[in-house]
């Protein structure tokens, strides 16, 4: 997704409920790696983003069924950077 000057990969994660773990922190380190290669390979590819920066985004949802309980969703913006793995 492109926004401003920004390449954006956004992780979607979604949990019934969070009583468990939020969705949020299931984007832990090795999930964070393999987002960050897949991002690298991506570019190789596509060599017309190389001027983009690069931005890491985490979309996690929690609820929401048939039965019309209404899903929260929180958007976190440039969640994680390379070399910086925390959210």
């Amino acid at each position: 997704m492109l926004h401003d000057d920004s390449l954006v990969f956004v992780e979607v994660r979604y949990r019934k409920s969070a009583g468990f773990a939020a969705p949020a922190v299931t984007v832990d380190y090795r999930k964070q790696q393999k987002l960050v290669r897949t991002a690298a390979m991506f570019l190789a590819r596509h060599a017309h983003f190389a001027n983009y920066t690069v931005r890491f985004d985490v979309v996690a949802i929690v609820g929401g069924d048939a039965g019309g309980n209404t899903a929260q969703a929180r958007w976190i913006k440039d969640a994680f950077r390379p070399g910086n793995s925390s959210l």
